[in-house]
């Protein structure tokens, strides 16, 4: 969406899509900590396909960058004080 440009939003359906990506998120926090309590990070490297390896962390480099944005928008809605309470 481009800035300053107004967009109804189908907030039903927004909220059902976040709900929907916190389930699947958590089941991939769960995957990765399942990984990582079981195998060190130098097998992971020695013995893991490189390319899955890669994007798997091309995918969260994205969600970690997708969410600091959605983290600094709260931070600065929470500043201005225009938060809403829910």
């Amino acid at each position: 969406m481009f800035h300053g440009v107004k967009k109804k939003v189908d907030v039903a359906r927004m909220m059902t899509d976040l709900t929907a990506a916190k389930v699947e998120l958590l089941s991939a926090q769960c995957a990765t900590d399942r990984v990582r309590l079981q195998y060190s990070p130098q097998d992971i490297v020695a013995f893991a396909e490189p390319q899955t390896l890669k994007r798997a962390i091309a995918s969260a480099e994205a969600l970690y960058r997708y969410f600091s944005q959605l983290e600094a928008q709260v931070q600065q809605q929470e500043q201005s004080g225009g938060a809403s309470s829910r």
